[in-house]
């Protein structure tokens, strides 16, 4: 594995992905980041923004369906969609022991996330019991079932784990919010908002009005799973953080917390953590390697930087209430903490 090969097909996988979702080129390129950093995605935008045929067309272009690809005693699916409901129980995700009449004894029937791709789908429809298996999942990368360990994530054997989540802002009866620590699982919250233009949604009328099936079902794989595992070992050996990136991210990561800096507490009730500074810093990585460098440049963590932290970061109620009150009370959380980071950033420039 090179650079040129990493970029080559990222730009092939990302040039597919922007035929089929159009006008979300740049949310199309943080999801392909997040994949080759070896991190999980939490999609949120109102309904009919394309955050699931993103996640489908995706999957397609690695390669992976629905078929099953046995690695050990552990049966795998290549792409898994679960649609989270407040009845879904945790086995009906991880799975379960049932008896088999024939030998008398107790199996395992492994559940949906048992996946290289888990789309979960309104993951905050579901009660915390069953959001907590998948998030637990996530974090240790094995599920227990009657006291085995299964791997979720065999690399030797090119079987990476990948969970791609969707959460509608608006409608919020009958869900159950992820706290903060479950939130932080996730290396990047992508928020998908409405289509940026005129021109680009009348693209996207044109694209399905002559079709009966989607369009994501004529794409075809680019690369495989193999694939997969290998760019991201090369992005995590090879890719380097400069001195100057790694101060810029240090200062801007410690520059949230109120209790560090002061001013910042105008926007921001709770600043990032440590292992959110991990996560921008392998974002950003991925970010470069996108981009045909070896070496994490700062404008690599700039981009890298909101869909990391804005997930992680509380943002002050008093500020929310005020931008609430000019409309769009959904994106309000988002427009202050886009604020309080451009001040961040200006704060601590270099």
């Amino acid at each position: 594995m090179r650079l040129d090969d990493v970029v080559s097909r990222a730009n092939e996988i990302t040039k597919e992905l922007s035929s089929v979702v159009l006008g979300y080129e740049e949310e199309s390129r943080l999801l392909l980041a997040a994949l080759l950093a070896n991190g999980h995605v939490l999609l949120e935008g109102v309904p009919g923004v394309a955050k699931t045929t993103m996640a489908r067309a995706l999957a397609r272009l690695l390669g992976l369906g629905e078929d099953l690809v046995k690695i050990g005693e552990v049966p795998y699916k290549g792409f898994s969609r679960i649609q989270f409901t407040p009845d879904l129980m945790p086995s009906d995700i991880t799975g379960s022991l049932v008896f088999n009449p024939i030998t008398r004894e107790f199996e395992p029937k492994f559940g949906p996330v048992f996946a290289y791709v888990v789309l979960a789908d309104e993951i905050n429809r579901a009660v915390p019991r069953t959001q907590s298996a998948l998030l637990e999942a996530m974090q240790e990368r094995q599920v227990t079932i009657g006291g085995s360990t299964y791997p979720l994530e065999v690399r030797r054997k090119g079987k990476f784990f990948f969970v791609i989540a969707t959460q509608n802002p608006v409608e919020q009866e009958g869900t159950y919010p992820l706290p903060e620590a479950q939130l932080d699982r996730f290396l990047m919250k992508i928020v998908v908002d409405y289509p940026r233009s005129l021109e680009v949604e009348k693209r996207i009328y044109r694209l399905h009005m002559d079709r009966i099936t989607e369009p994501l079902e004529d794409l075809e794989p680019i690369v495989g799973p193999q694939w997969v595992v290998e760019a991201q070992e090369y992005i995590a050996k090879h890719v380097k953080v400069s001195e100057e990136s790694l101060e810029y991210a240090t200062r801007i990561i410690r520059a949230t917390r109120p209790s560090v800096f002061e001013p910042v507490a105008r926007f921001f009730e709770l600043g990032a953590s440590p292992r959110a500074g991990i996560a921008l810093i392998r974002a950003a990585k991925a970010l470069a390697a996108l981009r045909g460098s070896e070496v994490v440049e700062l404008e690599d963590v700039e981009t890298a930087l909101f869909p990391v932290l804005n997930h992680r970061l509380m943002p002050s109620l008093e500020r929310i209430v005020e931008e609430g009150l000019r409309g769009e009370r959904h994106i309000a959380r988002y427009k202050v903490i886009r604020e309080g980071l451009e001040f961040v950033k200006k704060s601590v420039s270099l």
